[in-house]
């Protein structure tokens, strides 16, 4: 909320209201101080702007002291505006700050400098105040925590106590602050208990341990201490946080100090525990009671098993099977017996590696993208996205108009219809926000806010929300990857077979899920997330992990404000659906799911059709409208669009393909590097930044995942061009690889 004070209307007051309405700020005029004073202290503006030109009106820093005695004005961004003077030297703005101004703003009714000011002052001083006001809920619970907690600088200097810690310690109100750990007589043993925690918390590990402290009076108290280092500017340790809680007599607990390591396996805890289990139940006797009536019991309800009419389709076949085997021959019967044996197993779609000798490139990719994990081998937890912030359209700037798009960034988009399309040259154009611009041109072409009856507004601030929430420091996994997709799903939408068979509700999810797929990623692959037991892994249950929380966080991002909710004004039911087909795609992303996908797609979509065709039933438009048209196969063929999509780097132009393969490769090496600085297992060792061969992994990729998954995809939606730059990728990784070359391009 903005509070104008100018006494009387003029353009340098217009082109702040203007620029209010703009950047949707709420904003109140008042004319003279009493009503500006009034006003405030019914609405607690976060920025006040005070005309300072004309002191024939009023006294803005007599105003500006007023408002600054109040306290709702402890958060408040005070603006001074003041004449511009070009005849005489720069004034001191220290009267100013004197009076309580936050800033000074020299006159300048042009309506875009207002709105620049407002925007800077949202995103800084606005934006830090809001983080002040949430240090008072921050510092009331720990005013209240009934644990000791001490917060001193790098150097050991006592910066804050609670109360709690006082009365324990016996010390008055204030008595520790700016007090050295050494000038306070709390341990005997202080400075080799630092040596101890420094040892521990230089690699950025917390310790906890026991110790007895001496009080103010010299009473010795028995304590179980916790002390965690706090990473601030630079990556360097800028505070310590220590947590104490007093032993009593009937909580004894045995410890030695003890350093919490990253690695299972050199952990060195030598803690004892008091067992305080109770005695172990007993299974046999659990087991072994009314023997002889279990047994019958048992036998009835096997029988009533075998009775019951719920049947799987997979159970249907094992029967069907079963029956034939009766009737067969030996060779028969044994054969049927080995498919028997494969069905019963749980992973039908995923072919097997061979023997160790197998490329270890391919199972290194296996290991990394078609398992959720190893078990947790460490202490170390990987926390991210569940505490992040995420960025909500309240808290950005407005985008430009599909009509305003500057024309170098108009002339990156020009052939964005066609296949060949440069998105890095968008990426450039648009200074890393090539989401926002090339999602309003493919939305606009395929009428996307007419289907959701929303205005083109909120469908900027929806993508500009979206590609907030994608992570510019990744290398791979930002938002000019979802721009790529998003501009694959369009090309693909745009085949006739695909026209054939989606209806427009199912272009609209395929272009939102597109959109939304990777939004939040944080760079890691499912298997880092689970084997470092990050909040998102335990969040959910170690499946499917990043494509959870992309679908979920879409819509959370979405619907959690109406400036951006572009489903708002749908039909319930319409809305259910569309939201169904999204979740449905962007789950699709999933790689353990890989080969089912495809499979599946080949038995139930490239067979019949190819059988029509065969048969001669190539010009009967019902038989194929009846494999293209049901729900089920609907279904697959929008898994199967998004699948290429996503992962269609090698079916680009040489030149993008290969700036793909750099980018993708250096987040695995950023991941591996990270994995051996936590102890966690490393998912894909090849991927070592000193001993990788890019052109390998390429070729492995290609091989297990790109080849039969784009057969497939080409022989339905017709792409030639494709299947021509994967063709030519896959020679010129070979002719690297033949050259024994590790790197993305050959030596000048």
């Amino acid at each position: 909320q903005v509070l104008l004070v100018f006494a009387e209307e003029d353009e340098q007051s217009n082109g702040f209201r203007w620029a209010c309405d703009k950047a949707g700020f709420r904003c109140n005029i008042a004319r003279t101080p009493q009503s500006a004073l009034e006003c405030f202290l019914d609405k607690h503006h976060d920025i006040i702007i005070i005309d300072h030109r004309h002191s024939r009106y009023f006294d803005a820093e007599a105003l500006c002291r007023s408002i600054r005695t109040t306290k709702a004005s402890e958060n408040t961004v005070i603006i001074c505006v003041v004449q511009r003077h070009t005849d005489r030297e720069e004034s001191s703005i220290l009267p100013l700050i004197s009076a309580g101004f936050t800033r000074r703003y020299i006159e300048n009714s042009s309506r875009m400098a207002c709105y620049n000011e407002l925007i800077q002052l949202e995103f800084g001083q606005v934006q830090a105040q809001f983080k002040l006001r949430a240090c008072n809920s921050l510092f009331t619970a720990l005013e209240k925590s009934q644990e000791a907690i001490e917060i001193t600088s790098e150097d050991h200097v006592i910066q804050y106590v609670n109360p709690a810690f006082e009365t324990m310690m016996g010390y008055q109100i204030g008595e520790l602050i700016e007090k050295e750990l050494t000038e306070v007589p709390i341990n005997e043993k202080k400075a080799d208990f630092l040596d101890t925690i420094n040892s521990c918390i230089k690699i950025g590990k917390e310790w906890q341990g026991m110790y007895y402290a001496k009080k103010k009076n010299g009473d010795s108290i028995q304590q179980n201490v916790k002390i965690l280092p706090v990473i601030g500017q630079g990556g360097k340790i800028r505070h310590y946080v220590s947590i104490s809680r007093l032993c009593n007599d009937n909580n004894k607990v045995e410890k030695t100090c003890e350093c919490i390591q990253a690695e299972s396996q050199t952990d060195t805890q030598t803690c004892r525990h008091k067992d305080m289990r109770k005695g172990s139940l007993d299974v046999r006797s659990t087991t072994s009671r009314g023997s002889d009536g279990s047994s019958q019991r048992r036998r009835s309800s096997m029988a009533r098993v075998h009775s019951m009419t719920i049947e799987a389709p997979i159970t249907k076949v094992i029967n069907i099977i079963n029956a034939a085997q009766e009737s067969s021959p030996m060779p028969v019967a044994e054969a049927l017996d080995r498919a028997l044996e494969i069905l019963r197993t749980t992973e039908l779609y995923s072919p097997q590696l061979g023997t160790k000798d197998e490329d270890p490139h391919t199972s290194d990719l296996v290991g990394g993208l078609m398992t959720d994990g190893l078990r947790r081998l460490s202490g170390n937890e990987y926390i991210l996205s569940a505490k992040q912030t995420h960025q909500v359209a309240g808290s950005l700037s407005s985008p430009v108009s599909l009509n305003d798009i500057p024309p170098r960034i108009t002339q990156a988009m020009e052939n964005e219809e066609q296949w060949d399309f440069d998105i890095f040259e968008l990426e450039a154009a648009t200074h890393k926000r090539p989401l926002v611009y090339l999602g309003l041109k493919i939305f606009a072409r395929f009428g996307i806010c007419e289907f959701l009856n929303c205005s083109e507004s909120t469908l900027r601030s929806w993508l500009q929300v979206i590609e907030a929430n994608y992570h510019s420091s990744n290398s791979y996994h930002n938002s000019t990857h979802s721009a790529d997709v998003l501009h694959a799903t369009a090309y693909f939408l745009s085949k006739e077979r695909v026209k054939q068979t989606l209806d427009p509700i199912d272009e609209v999810a395929a272009l939102i899920a597109a959109t939304v797929h990777d939004v939040d990623h944080p760079g890691r692959t499912n298997s880092f997330l689970c084997n470092a037991g990050s909040e998102l892994a335990i969040l959910y249950n170690d499946t499917a992990v990043l494509e959870s929380h992309h679908a979920a966080l879409a819509f959370q991002l979405t619907t959690r404000d109406g400036k951006c909710n572009i489903f708002k004004n749908m039909e319930r039911n319409e809305y259910r659906t569309l939201r169904q087909v999204i979740i449905d795609m962007v789950l699709a992303t999933e790689m353990t799911k890989h080969f089912e996908h495809v499979n599946k797609f080949v038995n139930s979509i490239n067979k019949p059709l190819a059988a029509l065709e065969e048969n001669g039933n190539n010009g009967d438009g019902e038989s194929i409208k009846t494999v293209l048209r049901s729900p089920e196969n609907r279904i697959l063929i929008k898994r199967m669009l998004i699948k290429c999509a996503d992962i269609s780097n090698p079916c680009r132009p040489r030149e993008q393909c290969i700036e793909w393969a750099g980018r993708i490769s250096e987040e695995y090496f950023a991941q591996t590097d990270e994995e051996r600085r936590q102890g966690l297992p490393v998912v894909m060792p090849v991927f070592d930044r000193n001993t990788c061969s890019i052109p390998k992994s390429q070729l492995s990729f290609i091989d297990y995942f790109i080849i039969d998954m784009f057969d497939a995809w080409d022989a339905f939606a017709d792409l030639p061009n494709l299947m021509e730059h994967l063709n030519n990728n896959i020679k010129y990784w070979k002719g690297l690889d033949g050259r024994n070359l590790r790197v993305l391009r050959p030596p000048p």
